[in-house]
């Protein structure tokens, strides 16, 4: 095994051992091996999940540090542009949010593409606007048709947009 083939291997085991971490509830153990990966073998979907974690203890600005570096490693990679809109949304930074999740929308490489349309409808939500809002969760739905909770927030708002 190469130097190459060891580092990845070390790297993609300790994301595992991270995600397990997740699930148990132990982020403090999780952000260790999310660090040790990219210590290992710096990769977007390692930074981004260390930034994440780190949101869950509402550590919102180095979790948006870390999904910008996320970006530079792979700029097709949706996830943290969502992240970062997500995090700055948390801050109440809404408007600033917005071309984040625009951009999340936009990327190749993204599995859960209806994310940033859910958070560009609470935002919009928030603000009142809920023609914007009502079709962002269409967007969502689109997307993933059947979402039962999507479908429940989009008739919500249909029904206050229509009184």
């Amino acid at each position: 095994m190469s130097v190459l083939e060891l580092d990845l291997f070390k790297s993609e085991k300790f994301l595992e051992d991270g995600k397990h971490h997740v699930s148990e509830g132990e982020l403090d153990l999780a952000i260790e091996s999310f660090q040790k990966s990219i210590e290992s073998r710096p990769t977007a979907e390692a930074y981004t999940l260390l930034a994440w974690v780190l949101s869950l203890k509402e550590q919102f600005d180095l979790a948006i540090e870390l999904c910008q570096k996320a970006i530079d490693l792979n700029p097709q990679f949706g996830n943290p542009y969502n992240d970062i809109g997500s995090y700055l949304i948390q801050k109440g930074k809404f408007e600033e949010a917005i071309p984040w999740l625009q951009k999340a929308k936009e990327s190749l490489n993204y599995e859960t593409k209806h994310f940033p349309y859910i958070n560009m409808g609470r935002i919009y939500t928030t603000l009142g606007q809920y023609d914007d809002a009502i079709e962002q969760f269409k967007g969502a739905l689109s997307i993933s048709p059947g979402h039962k909770e999507i479908q429940k927030v989009l008739e919500e708002l249909e029904s206050i947009n229509n009184a």
